[in-house]
């Protein structure tokens, strides 16, 4: 505990403290970022750009299209066996119609007019090889190319069907209706011979609609793969995300204990082996004394550490090896400690009648441990100033908690410190339910003062 006259220690303290918070907090966020750099890696993207991925790599990917195999970010989705597949169907497919459309228009038009049409529906139906990649600039491209080749219509068919698959119902309600737009005047101009218009122009706009809708069907079928992929890499994920962060909450509980147990422990034989030091000619009875403490102390430390110890190699089998948690009822024998170790400690108890076993778990270890931590400080930064410690509260009003010092009688050697045990203490409040606050007192000394939950 920190007296007055060491307000500029205090001060350089808390700028270290404070540097040290923000370079935690650095630390924090650096790693919520990696975390979630990790979670959106893990996650397949919007089908929107026609290249989702995902965290699952499947047994035969050579049997999925690409648009549903993940891939490592950086690259692109190549062509699996089975788009290979259906890209050579479609292909031939459009070749097909193209070649049946060829009676048709040998009867309507001359051999020039003939080999242009060819012409221009054979590089409609190359062009399908590239439909995975641009499937809007492949049907606005066949949608001009339309009206001045029939043999181009199953090219034109398969790219409306690849638009609905790879991109959103926006662009494929604008180019389909430009494609029924373009149907009738298509017609007019150039007359089925074995239909009429009305009857040539509804086939079409049936066949149109029909390839648009099988291609939403399938659209909405990888809609719903990759929809369930996402909530499972999510969820592995966050399970993951929570299993750290539970990992990170336990290992702050354990150093937050190691720091209230040892630090009591470690500054009594620091006390006790600094006498021996600068007393060396003390009386053997005071020696002895001495050197009682500081086994007692020692002892009692590695308890406290075997507990912890025991805790960590205990894992998930649910076994507690160490001790029971200290109480408000062990405060005599805490300042006893420090009174043997040469502390002036003035215990104050008053808890209107009540044992101090009604007191609430919670609120009266985290009351021990804030006067334990307030006892620790003044032996570090106040040795021989007198320390008072009051504690009373009543059921339904709650537990106050004040240990106070003045200042030293001389100026206290320098003694290293970050700060964590206050910010330990005040967070062990809030856990309780209560609040904690500290700072200089009036008198040149240190108060640090909490309210602590206690039910009626």
């Amino acid at each position: 505990m920190a007296p007055g006259p060491r307000t500029g220690q205090e001060d350089g303290t808390a700028r270290e403290t404070g540097r040290r918070s923000r370079a935690g907090e650095t630390g924090r966020r650096s790693r919520a970022g990696e975390a979630v750099a990790r979670l959106r890696a893990a996650l397949p993207t919007g089908i929107g750009d026609g290249e989702p991925r995902g965290p699952v790599r499947p047994e035969y990917p050579w049997l999925l299209p690409s648009a549903v195999v993940d891939l490592a970010p950086p690259r692109r989705a190549r062509r699996t066996v089975r788009d290979w597949i259906v890209d050579s169907l479609c292909f031939l497919s459009a070749l097909l119609v193209g070649v049946l459309s060829l009676d048709t228009l040998s009867r309507s038009a001359s051999n020039a007019e003939v080999l242009v049409d060819v012409l221009l529906g054979s590089l409609a139906c190359c062009a399908l090889w590239t439909r995975r990649r641009r499937p809007l600039g492949l049907a606005l491209v066949l949608l001009v190319v339309g009206p001045f080749s029939e043999t181009s219509g199953g090219a034109i068919l398969v790219s409306l069907f690849t638009l609905t698959v790879h991109r959103p119902f926006r662009y494929v309600a604008w180019v389909g209706a430009l494609t029924l737009l373009l149907v009738p005047p298509y017609y007019l101009v150039r007359p089925d011979p074995d239909m009429s218009v009305t009857a040539a122009t509804a086939f079409v706009s049936v066949m149109v609609v029909t390839v648009i809708g099988w291609g939403m069907f399938v659209r909405a079928r990888r809609q719903l793969v990759l929809s369930l992929r996402d909530r499972a890499a999510r969820a592995e994920a966050e399970a993951a995300l929570r299993a750290e962060h539970a990992q990170r909450l336990a290992r702050e509980e354990i150093a937050r204990e190691m720091h209230d147990v040892l630090a009591h422990r470690l500054s009594l034989l620091s006390v006790h082996a600094g006498a021996l030091e600068f007393r060396p000619d003390a009386p053997r009875p005071e020696v002895r004394r001495a050197a009682g403490v500081i086994r007692d102390s020692a002892h009692e430390a590695l308890q406290d550490l075997r507990q912890i110890i025991g805790v960590l190699r205990a894992g998930d089998e649910g076994e507690d090896p160490g001790r029971p948690q200290p109480t408000l009822a062990a405060l005599a024998r805490l300042t006893e400690e420090s009174r043997e170790a040469g502390a002036d400690v003035d215990l104050g108890v008053d808890l209107g009648g009540q044992p101090p076993e009604t007191v609430p778990a919670a609120s009266g270890r985290t009351a021990y441990r804030i006067v334990q931590e307030g006892l620790t400080n003044a032996r570090k930064h106040a040795p021989g100033a007198p320390v008072t410690c009051r504690v009373h509260g009543r059921p339904g009003e709650g537990l106050t908690v004040e240990v106070a010092n003045t200042a030293p009688p001389g100026a206290p050697a320098p003694v290293p410190g970050s700060g964590q045990g206050l910010i330990g203490l005040r967070e062990r409040a809030v856990l309780a339910g209560g609040r904690l606050e500290h700072g200089a007192a009036g008198n040149g000394g240190f108060r640090l003062a909490a309210w602590l939950p206690w039910p009626a």
